[in-house]
C-alpha cells in the first residue's frame, strides 16, 4: 500500500507573532494566503510579547534618544520556533537580523509592498512638490528614532531639528496628532498600507480611526533611501522541518527574495542592523538584471553608490555596494 503524501494529512500549524496591530495583521495575512493554499491544514496564530515590545511600553512616554538593539523584536519568536511552540514566525523583514540563530533558517519572503517612506505632518499637500522639505516650516521639528532616517532628514536643505519618538503605527500618529511642538513623522509606507490606511487627494489620512487632521507625502527614495528590507514579510522556520519547508515555499516571491537577499547581504557586509545609518533598495532594472543603491552615513558625511549586477548572484551584489560605501 502507497504510503500517503505527508502534505495531504492535516496538521495544525502555529504561526508565532508579535501583538502589535501591524504584527497581527501581517501574521492574518499570511495565516489566510496559507489557508487558501493548504486547506487540508489549519493554521492558528500564537502570540508572543517580545522583549521589544515591553521596552517600548516602558519607553512610550520617555524621550530616549537610543535605538533599542536589533534582535529585541525576534528572540522570543525564535525560542518559540526552537521549543516546537510555534512552526513560523512572522516578521517585518526589516526587523530581523541577516544572522539567525542556529537551527533558524529564512523560509520565504513574501511579495514586497510599497517600499518607500511617507511624510505625515499636520497642512494638506501638493504631491507635485518636488520635495518633501517644501513641506515643513523653517527649523520644522520631526520625530522619528530610527538613525537612518534621521541622518537623511538632517541632509535635507533645510534647518530640522530631529526628536525621538517610540511607539507602534497607531501610537506615533496620536502622538503627531496631540503634541504641538511636532511638525511631522516619517513612517514606512507599508505598514500604513496593511493597516488600512488611505491618503485622500489632498493627502489627508483616513481608515482605521487615523486622527483628524493628519496627512500624508510619499517620498521618493532618492529624497528618503529605505531601511534594508523594508516592505517584505520574512517567514522564519526551522531548518529541520522539510514539511512545514515545503509550505512556506508555495508563500515565496521569487523576485522579492532575490531583492532582498541583495539588500541583506550588503546590510550583513557593513555589519549592521536596522537602527544603523545605512538604507539600500533593489529593484528590477532588466528581467535578469537587478539595481542596488545605497547610502551610509559615517558621522556627518555621507556616501552613496547605486551598481547594477546578475540577479541569479544577489549575495555577491551587496557585498560589492558594502565595498563602495565601508568608509
Amino acid at each position: 500500500m502507497a504510503s500517503k503524501n505527508p502534505l495531504e494529512e492535516h496538521r495544525t500549524l502555529f504561526i508565532a507573532t508579535r501583538g502589535s496591530a501591524l504584527a497581527l495583521a501581517q501574521a492574518r495575512h499570511i495565516q489566510s494566503l496559507s489557508q487558501e493554499l493548504f486547506p487540508d491544514h489549519t493554521f492558528e496564530l500564537r502570540v508572543i510579547r517580545t522583549t521589544g515590545d515591553q521596552l517600548q511600553a516602558l519607553q512610550d512616554d520617555q524621550s530616549s534618544k537610543e535605538p533599542l538593539p536589533k534582535g529585541l523584536f525576534t528572540k522570543e519568536l525564535e525560542a518559540a520556533l526552537l521549543d516546537g511552540k510555534a512552526d513560523m514566525a512572522i516578521h517585518s523583514l526589516k526587523d530581523l537580523p541577516t544572522e539567525l540563530p542556529p537551527k533558524l533558517c529564512l523560509g520565504a519572503i513574501t511579495a514586497r509592498e510599497d517600499a518607500r517612506e511617507i511624510l505625515i505632518l499636520k497642512k494638506p499637500v501638493d504631491a507635485a512638490i518636488a520635495h518633501p522639505c517644501a513641506l515643513l516650516p523653517s527649523k520644522a521639528v520631526v520625530a522619528t528614532n530610527s538613525p537612518r532616517r534621521a541622518a537623511q532628514i538632517k541632509a535635507w536643505d533645510s534647518p530640522v531639528e530631529v526628536v525621538p519618538m517610540r511607539g507602534n503605527v497607531p501610537t506615533r500618529l496620536e502622538k503627531l496628532a496631540s503634541q504641538k511642538k511636532l511638525h511631522a513623522t516619517v513612517l514606512a509606507l507599508a505598514g500604513l498600507n496593511r493597516l488600512g490606511y488611505q491618503l485622500e487627494e489632498n493627502g489627508r489620512l483616513t481608515g482605521n480611526d487615523a486622527p483628524e487632521r493628519l496627512y500624508g507625502y510619499v517620498i521618493k527614495p532618492e529624497h528618503l533611501l529605505p531601511c534594508v528590507g523594508q516592505g517584505f514579510l520574512g517567514i522564519e522556520i526551522r531548518e529541520q522541518d522539510p514539511f512545514v519547508a515545503s509550505l512556506v515555499k508555495a508563500l515565496e516571491d521569487t523576485p522579492s527574495a532575490t531583492a532582498a537577499t541583495a539588500e541583506r547581504s550588503f546590510l550583513h557586509a557593513m555589519g549592521g542592523g536596522c537602527q544603523t545609518p545605512y538604507a539600500a533598495l533593489a529593484s528590477w532594472a532588466q528581467p535578469d538584471r537587478l539595481t542596488l543603491k545605497g547610502r551610509a552615513f559615517h558621522g556627518p558625511s555621507c556616501v552613496e553608490a547605486e551598481l547594477e549586477g546578475k540577479a541569479d548572484d544577489p549575495l555577491s551584489l551587496g557585498q560589492q555596494l558594502a565595498e563602495a560605501l565601508s568608509p
